[in-house]
């Protein structure tokens, strides 16, 4: 579950709207807090899944052909 990139994206995304939500009622700021002081570790751990466990569906590059958008042929 720790290397899923999608459970990843999901719970740092959770753990951003209870931040939001903690720094708007009074008497849970200091939770909000501590919530900041650790949430670089939580979104270095995100990056660290997706870029690592992560499944790029996308089409491959054919030969002589730069990375760009692929909206565009």
């Amino acid at each position: 579950m720790l290397t899923n990139s999608t459970f990843s994206v999901i719970a740092v995304t959770v753990y951003l709207l209870v931040y939001c939500i903690l720094l708007q009622i009074e008497h849970t700021q200091w939770i909000a807090v501590y919530m900041f002081i650790v949430s670089p570790f939580l979104v270095v751990w995100m990056v660290y899944t997706v870029l690592k466990y992560g499944v790029y569906t996308g089409r491959e590059l054919a030969e002589d052909e730069e990375y760009g958008y692929q909206d565009r042929m």
